[in-house]
């Protein structure tokens, strides 16, 4: 009888292993996006999340990848640390094989070291802290955008040699993304004999009055500003220094390039000048990712959408390539096969870092963003 019943729990057992592994054989491949979908800084997250809806329903519609179908695992950071790391645990529970995102510096920062201890790569639309990708602590970490020093850089050149300022106020955000732009910015000032930084300062996040700062902009005889930070300040920024006939340029980043400062700031915005990922309009994907989104959306997209379409086009490209999900496969395939994206023909260097990939500088005119030739 004893016998009867070993003999029964083995083929019991084979019989739950045999399942198990056809269920595991039809499993989805699982891919994260992670953003901000809530908050005042959504409009950065929801084109990628839209973009990454766009393309899995395509591939899926194909056949899926590797002959499974892509099951998008979507998790709101609200661009805030504390809540990234919750969001990567979430995403880690869930086995992804990758993640698009997160979107602001601070909260990547947050979530790459527990995505590096569990083995999935990440790929940023939006993330610019130069230290992402050059301090070596995150091999995981990847972007489809260009880092804050290259940033400061185009700004710093802008300010100097197209508008000829001399001195010049550098405000920040006291975040990872516009305190670490700004410096960038007063470094690459500071070098300049012909600049001067005369006010060097960092606003609380949410205040509604800046008239301390605007005073201290004021007093110190600057010929522009350079903000690095988010829409939410620099829209009340400009907007009260302009009611008090402060009239002097305005030079922000990819923080505040974006159609939701222009809603907020209003006429005040007119004039404003930005860096932003270079125009890709004549690509035909980049022309073909808008139709899509207008299609879809009924809408034009905002801030990232084309990056976060080149950021999941080159994830489906690294399992393609790698004919697996296995990490070390895909992120070797990231870094050695070209992928045409709507940025162009893209791999990542041995950093993460997109080659071919930079800025432009825009202004607000009529209205709406335009890019500076």
């Amino acid at each position: 009888m004893k016998k009867i019943l070993f003999i029964s729990l083995i083929v019991a057992l084979s019989i739950f292993t045999i399942v198990s592994c056809a269920k595991k054989e039809e499993a989805t491949i699982k891919i994260g996006v992670a953003g901000p979908y809530s908050g005042d800084l959504a409009s950065y997250g929801i084109p990628t999340r839209k973009a990454a809806e766009i393309l899995v329903d395509k591939i899926n519609a194909e056949g899926g990848l590797l002959g499974k179908q892509v099951e998008l695992v979507i998790e709101d950071d609200v661009c805030k640390a504390e809540v990234a790391t919750n969001t990567a645990a979430k995403m880690v529970g869930e086995e992804v094989v990758a993640v698009i995102g997160h979107i602001c510096s601070g909260a990547t920062k947050a979530a790459m070291g527990i995505y590096n201890d569990s083995g999935i790569l990440a790929i940023s639309p939006s993330a610019t802290n130069p230290g992402l990708t050059q301090s070596g602590d995150y091999p995981n970490f990847f972007r489809t955008i260009a880092s804050d020093d290259a940033q400061a850089r185009i700004e710093v050149d802008f300010a100097l040699d197209t508008l000829g300022l001399k001195k010049i106020a550098v405000l920040h955000d006291k975040g990872d993304y516009g305190k670490g732009l700004a410096e960038f910015a007063k470094t690459f000032l500071e070098a300049d004999s012909k600049a001067e930084v005369v006010l060097f300062e960092g606003v609380t996040v949410g205040a509604v009055d800046y008239t301390a700062v605007i005073n201290k902009i004021k007093n110190s005889g600057a010929e522009g500003v350079i903000f690095g930070g988010y829409h939410p300040e620099a829209s009340k920024i400009i907007a009260q220094m302009k009611k008090r006939a402060m009239d002097i340029p305005f030079i922000s980043d990819d923080g505040v390039k974006d159609d939701t400062f222009i809603k907020v700031a209003g006429d005040y915005a007119e004039g404003v000048y930005a860096s932003g990922p270079m125009d890709t309009a004549t690509n035909p994907l980049t022309i073909q990712a808008l139709k899509e989104h207008r299609e879809k959306y009924g809408e034009d997209p905002g801030a990232f959408y084309l990056n976060a379409y080149a950021a999941v086009l080159a994830v489906f490209n690294a399992i393609e390539v790698a004919g697996s999900t296995d990490y070390d496969a895909m992120t070797k395939a990231l870094r050695s096969s070209y992928v045409e994206t709507t940025l162009g023909k893209i791999k990542f260097d041995s950093r993460g870092d997109a080659e071919g990939v930079g800025f432009s500088m825009y202004q607000v005119q009529n209205g709406t963003y335009v890019e500076l030739k």
